[in-house]
């Protein structure tokens, strides 16, 4: 049987808070319990799945059968807003070591030129262009697309056998 992954997720938490409350514990026994798996992948993208969230719920790196989105999902590292905080955050730093400070005009410009240049990036048409997604599909046609990946999955399937390894608990 085939595992779905629907992924809308704006990836892990980072941050000490995050990580006292287990939030790296949690994320890493989800990407190992999908390494491990030996049944068929399927990933429906139908809003966000940014960077380890992408990783762990079946993104492309752990080659899934079919990787379909619809057009409302969003797919990157991280959206624009969370880049254009991080990117600003360097930048005060550098200009701060230089022995500038960046005013508040300047800092929104930088901010909404970063978010703008991320966000064309996320767009599910600019991953279906590097392959990240199979298809960009009607979401009225899940069910199908879905059917369809479920058949290629058992027309092929997995003869590794289960090996959990070692789970950190």
């Amino acid at each position: 049987t085939p595992l779905l992954f629907i992924h809308n997720t704006t990836g892990f938490m980072v941050g000490k808070k995050h990580e006292q409350n287990g939030m790296i514990n949690a994320g890493s026994q989800l990407v190992h319990a999908v390494a491990g798996s030996t049944v068929p992948h399927i990933s429906l993208q139908v809003g966000n799945s940014y960077g380890a969230g992408n990783y762990a719920m079946c993104g492309k790196a752990f080659d899934p059968r079919l990787i379909v989105a619809w057009p409302s999902a969003k797919i990157a590292v991280m959206g624009g807003s969370q880049a254009a905080e991080v990117l600003l955050q360097i930048e005060k730093s550098s200009a701060l070591k230089n022995g500038e400070k960046l005013d508040e005009k300047k800092e929104s410009l930088m901010i909404e030129k970063i978010k703008s240049k991320y966000d064309e990036k996320t767009d599910v048409v600019f991953a279906a262009s590097q392959l990240w997604v199979d298809a960009v599909i009607d979401p009225a046609e899940t069910r199908s697309w879905i059917s369809m990946g479920i058949e290629i999955a058992n027309q092929s399937p997995i003869d590794k056998k289960f090996n959990m390894g070692i789970l950190q608990v």
